[in-house]
């Protein structure tokens, strides 16, 4: 499994719009609008690297009011719950 996630800055008319739009989207499990240098941050949990590469250069990137991206991409996970069984990806 291949966490991210996923720094998205948006037209400030549309955040909410594009933030229905991605909690939508296979693959992501959390939208969150935040505060600071980005105005939301998505979770994602694909099977491989190559999903993940489609679901932001294609998917994200094309959604209307989504301004830029920054993928940051989870080499381990620290958490006492079993993150594979809590997110199936089948």
């Amino acid at each position: 499994m291949v966490t991210a996630i996923i720094l998205i800055n948006a037209e400030p008319a549309r955040t909410a719009a594009v933030a229905q739009t991605l909690s939508e989207l296979r693959g992501i499990s959390e939208v969150y609008s935040v505060a600071g240098n980005f105005d939301l941050v998505a979770v994602v949990r694909v099977r491989e690297n190559e999903a993940l590469a489609d679901l932001v250069a294609q998917t994200i990137r094309g959604i209307e009011g989504v301004t830029r991206t920054e993928t940051l991409i989870a080499f381990r996970a620290y958490s006492r719950h079993d993150l594979v069984s809590l997110f199936s990806l089948d």
